[in-house]
């Protein structure tokens, strides 16, 4: 299943993705807020073939998908759709390269419109560092509410942060 935007083609993950994977999940500059990382070799090629088998799960509970620019196919970063019931999760992650473009505003706004429109979902959330700025912004602009923060309820490499989690429901999307 592929899902498209203006300027992103969002594709399934495929294991010959390793490269463009690799320089973002590798980079300590890309990962500041992320929970995992930065990975080694082995730990890259677990993180793709995780979202592969995830997304071959039956029945589907999982929508991973590689963030390709729509013009030159090339890899920027990778997203999820993790749906838990009538709910779903929302989880992206963009080379550094390529922040502050609109992008990830962009592929989350394709992901909330699929989750609402194609999958039926009454809700749909994400979480995200307290300090991490570009990430929390991506949710304000799609519309999605802060719900709440959670002191303290983030690991991390360096001890324990502040976790803000923003949500939006299919009622407010349609409208």
């Amino acid at each position: 299943m592929t899902l498209t935007t203006e300027r992103l083609r969002l594709r399934p993950l495929e294991t010959n993705d390793f490269a463009a994977v690799h320089k973002y999940c590798s980079d300590i500059g890309n990962l500041r807020y992320m929970l995992f990382g930065p990975n080694g070799e082995d730990a890259t090629r677990a993180f793709i073939a995780d979202r592969i088998s995830k997304t071959a799960m039956t029945p589907r509970t999982n929508y991973a998908f590689a963030a390709c620019l729509k013009e030159s196919g090339v890899l920027i970063g990778s997203c999820e759709l993790d749906v838990k019931g009538e709910q779903g999760e929302l989880g992206w992650i963009l080379d550094k390269d390529y922040w502050k473009n609109g992008y990830g505003t962009e592929l989350a706004a394709e992901l909330i419109r699929f989750g609402f429109s194609e999958l039926g979902l009454h809700r749909i959330y994400a979480t995200c560092d307290a300090e991490n700025y570009g990430s929390y912004r991506v949710m304000e602009r799609n519309r999605m509410r802060r719900e709440g923060l959670f002191i303290k309820g983030r690991p991390t490499r360096d001890g324990w942060r502040d976790e803000l989690l923003y949500a939006r429901l299919k009622e407010e999307w349609l409208k």
